[in-house]
This record gives structure tokens, sequence and C-alpha cells, in this order.
């Protein structure tokens, strides 16, 4: 299972974002996060895919999705130990596991990938640039059980 928030910002007219629909996209993610761990029939892994946008997470969380059927897959930037610490606490919270798995791609790499998306998907440029100056890259101090970092 792969928990991605902006997959709830999906219209048939495509992906819609205001700060708003962004709020209910982060507590609709939370709230089925929680419902896959009460759900789930241990042991539970939960994988927290980080790295900028356009790094390549989704593409790397589906192959994690399609080897680990059992794990739940958190599919964002989450730049900061503050966005991780509530998928961590939920795991917990549920008896999982919990690691992490940095997609550390160069800028430029996720600059240029971004700028091939569709338009409703593309990141703009500031705000991608801003995500890469404050990324804090995840620790096992975290909570992490273990962290990787892979370099595409």
């Amino acid at each position: 299972m792969i928990i991605d928030p902006d997959r709830f910002l999906e219209t048939p007219a495509g992906r819609l974002w205001t700060p708003e629909l962004n709020r209910q996209a982060w507590a609709a993610a939370f709230d089925t996060l929680d419902a896959a761990l009460a759900a789930a029939t241990p042991p539970v892994q939960v994988i927290v895919v980080c790295g900028v946008q356009g790094a390549g997470k989704s593409t790397w969380a589906h192959a994690a999705a399609r080897d680990h059927p059992n794990a739940i897959v958190f599919d964002a930037a989450l730049p900061g130990r503050r966005h991780r610490k509530p998928i961590i606490d939920a795991a917990r919270r549920h008896g999982a596991r919990v690691s992490a798995v940095w997609i550390d791609t160069p800028l430029a790499t996720a600059l240029g990938r971004n700028a091939a998306r569709s338009a409703d998907r593309i990141v703009p440029e500031a705000a991608l640039r801003a995500v890469a100056e404050r990324f804090e890259p995840p620790s096992p101090d975290e909570g992490f059980d273990a962290v990787r970092i892979v370099r595409p």
C-alpha cells in the first residue's frame, strides 16, 4: 500500500492545490495511515520515502510496494523531522517497525524531472529549491529502525 498525500488532491480535471485542500489532503493521508496500521496483521513495516520533489520517490515507492506487498509506504517530500514525526508516532502506536528511505537526487536532476511533469503536477521551482535548502536528512535518532540513502 502506498500513501501519497498528493493523491488526495486529484480531481477529474487533474490535481488541484490550494492551502486548504493541501491541509485536507494531509489529514486524509494520516487518517489512511492510521486505518491501514489498525487493520494490518503483524509484523507491520512502514517505509517513509522522502526527498525533494522530482527526486524519484514515487518510482521508488511503487517498486518497494511491489517488492514488499505487506508494507505501508508513505511517499512525500517530508523535508524535516517535524514532517516525519507524525508518521513515526503512528507507526509506534501500532507496534510497527518504521524505516526511512531518502531519495538523494541532485537538485539539477530533480528540477529537470519536475519541469517535464504535466502542468498540474509541476511544483513551482522556488518551492522545490526551498525544500532542497531546508531538507534535513532522516536519522535513526528520530525513531527510525533503519535509514537508507538511495542515490539514483
